[in-house]
């Protein structure tokens, strides 16, 4: 890892978006984690090909094709064109959540009641899927562009009945992170706020900080590139894209 190019603490309930350029990688982290009973951190987060969006996280073909119901280091997210958007370099939680989506206002005054900005200001309570629609108007994307989004920091396991469950925060008590490498340019969209399956309670989502750094690009035997044979895939057919790219600038 290289200098940090940017740092942003995004505070509980915020959002925020940004183009994540090629090589560049993003560190999510809960520096000092989160004290035991406290709320819960939960990035939500969804992923476009900033240069063409409708390229976009392909949940689906990003789980089978690496045998795989969760995200954590050397596993890599699928667009859903073949192609790798981003890496999983780093990561000290273990498991990050890819099945529950997003939560949205009518479960949010369900778990933690109503509120206004015009009693709360901006401690108001805001939800994920607002949130996300507030950031890709910011690009020009809208309700359409919703898609399977991740949940970072949220461990979701499911018991033999086939019931979901949201297990103790992987942050609770120590600093943690993850980084994800960016293998095209790719735009981030991310919501601080709590996951769907959050018990309701007091509103408290953590903060949450954001670094960026510059990082290398994979070689051939990068662990993210060679932990599955479907991967070798996909890093190729993203290769061939910025190939072809570079071969037309230079005409």
């Amino acid at each position: 890892m290289e200098k940090i190019l940017y740092h942003e603490t995004l505070r509980g309930g915020a959002m925020t978006s940004f183009v994540l350029k090629r090589g560049t990688t993003l560190r999510l982290s809960v520096p000092d984690g989160v004290p035991a009973g406290e709320a819960r951190p939960n990035v939500s987060a969804l992923f476009y090909n900033a240069d063409m969006p409708l390229e976009r996280y392909n949940m689906p073909d990003t789980l089978k094709a690496q045998f795989t119901a969760l995200l954590t280091a050397s596993r890599v997210l699928y667009s859903d064109m073949g192609r790798v958007l981003l890496s999983i370099t780093e990561d000290t939680c273990g498991w990050h959540d890819t099945l529950c989506g997003v939560i949205d206002a009518r479960k949010t005054r369900a778990k933690f009641g109503p509120t206004s900005y015009q009693t709360l200001r901006n401690d108001f309570h805001r939800n994920g899927r607002d949130n996300f629609l507030i950031e890709l108007a910011k690009h020009g994307l809208g309700k359409r562009d919703l898609h399977a989004n991740v949940n970072f920091f949220s461990k979701v396991t499911v018991d033999e009945e086939g019931n979901l469950h949201l297990e103790e925060s992987a942050t609770t008590g120590i600093s943690q992170h993850v980084d994800l490498r960016a293998e095209m340019n790719v735009l981030v969209v991310l919501s601080n706020t709590p996951h769907p399956m959050s018990p309701a309670g007091q509103w408290n989502p953590p903060d949450v900080e954001l670094s960026l750094r510059e990082s290398e690009l994979p070689g051939p035997h990068d662990e993210c590139r060679v932990s599955r044979p479907e991967n070798i895939r996909g890093f190729l057919n993203t290769e061939a894209l910025f190939a072809s790219v570079n071969s037309r600038e230079r005409v």
